[in-house]
């Protein structure tokens, strides 16, 4: 059994994590939350108390940290106790964090695969650059380290896992489709940090097809589907974290993430990138003042998690499956759909933050409880799905089923 769990991170995922844990503490014991800026966790902290959070009496603190600082994470994880750490700050610290578990035996959990800041869109797969070169020292060490643990990636890949172990016989196909058919009433904002959003589509797109990697331009390829509750939705393939992890662990010819985009962030997005704006290159400025372009329309888009309170609408995400059954085509629908005004009346952020917030703590208690504890680097595709999806059943997400039986929801 692992107890105490350290947050690092002071977003609006953070804030949804915090919350969960706090429900969950009789399992998960105390929690410590930890970023750059101490007021931001001070913040979620005064957030979980007033809102009652917490399932028993228990602490829960917060602390300043830079994460990059792997001699600091190291030492806050010995003095917090804490057996799990759940990462969900930027992208660019996932490997400091994994150092600082690596030294102390402390379970790893992220939603994001890590990224060097000054690159875009490197080789596939993207897990072999950075995180796979320590599964071994994770299997030495007997240190759980569970990857990607969002909701893309992370309930996607269980999807995936689940429709290949019990629904076919052979899988040809996964599509991952991401729709968020909310809106936050600003003229232009993205639903995560918006340095890790923008890097996501400045590049290259790779797919998995016919079992190997193909690249495509961003918005050259699209696909309309008739989704429940959120109706018809345009999709666009993008690169993604799951994709590079799924096409090397299941056994699977087309592996493709399709997200949706309205016209109007397609055009603003375009803009931006045509004007240079999106580089993560430096540049000096006519007063021989050095900045990197992405940083700076960072710094003047409205805070992903300032956009909570005005949110409305609902997220579709799953997978579409195809292969073969007893000798027959078969397609199947794995999805879950999220309230932003539901996810704020809950734990004060929008649904994206929710979405994403939600998985890793269910995987923490899984962790905490032995069933996930794996002593050893996974992504989430290798983990049995049915203990993980019958949490988020429990715990706010729940997963429908849409196939030749109908449309019902997921049970154990």
């Amino acid at each position: 059994m692992k107890k105490n769990v350290l947050i690092i991170g002071g977003g609006g995922v953070a804030r949804v994590v915090a919350h969960k844990c706090a429900q969950h503490n009789d399992t998960l014991g105390n929690i410590a939350i930890a970023s750059r800026s101490v007021t931001k966790c001070d913040d979620i902290v005064a957030s979980v108390i007033d809102k009652g959070s917490m399932k028993v009496e228990g602490r829960i603190q917060a602390y300043a940290l830079d994460a990059l600082d792997v001699a600091a994470t190291v030492k806050l994880i010995e003095d917090t106790e804490s057996q799990i750490v759940i990462n969900v700050g930027s992208a660019f610290i996932n490997m400091s964090v994994l150092e600082a578990c690596l030294e102390t035996g402390a379970a790893y959990l992220d939603t994001a695969i890590h990224e060097d800041p000054a690159k875009i869109c490197e080789t596939p797969p993207w897990y072999a650059n950075y995180e796979w070169k320590r599964r071994e020292r994770c299997k030495e060490k007997g240190v759980t380290a569970i990857l990607g643990v969002g909701f893309d990636p992370g309930v996607v890949n269980a999807y995936a896992a689940l429709a290949y172990n019990d629904y076919f016989d052979t899988v040809s196909d996964i599509d991952i489709i991401d729709i968020n058919a909310g809106s936050h009433g600003k003229y232009f904002a993205t639903n995560f940090d918006p340095e890790i959003n923008f890097r996501e589509f400045t590049g290259r797109v790779y797919s998995w097809q016919n079992s190997q990697w193909q690249e495509n331009a961003m918005f050259e390829v699209s696909r309309t589907d008739d989704l429940p509750v959120v109706g018809k939705q345009t999709a666009y393939m993008t690169g993604h974290d799951e994709v590079h992890s799924i096409s090397q662990n299941l056994n699977v010819p087309n592996v493709r993430f399709w997200m949706g985009f309205g016209e109007h962030y397609i055009n603003v997005f375009t803009v931006l990138k045509n004007l240079g704006l999106l580089s993560e290159q430096p540049i000096k400025t006519a007063e021989g003042l050095e900045v990197v372009p992405l940083k700076v329309v960072k710094a003047v888009l409205p805070d992903p998690s300032s956009l909570a309170p005005d949110y409305t609408g609902k997220t579709c995400i799953g997978d579409v499956v195809k292969g073969m059954k007893d000798g027959k085509e078969k397609e199947v629908f794995i999805y879950n759909v999220a309230d932003h005004k539901d996810a704020f009346n809950e734990v004060g952020s929008q649904g994206i933050s929710y979405t994403a917030g939600v998985p890793p703590v269910a995987a923490a208690i899984l962790v905490a409880n032995g069933t996930w504890d794996a002593k050893e680097m996974r992504n989430v595709e290798q983990l049995d799905p049915k203990p993980f999806l019958g949490l988020l059943n429990e715990m706010g997400l729940p997963t429908r089923i849409k196939d030749e039986n109908g449309d019902r929801p997921f049970t154990l």
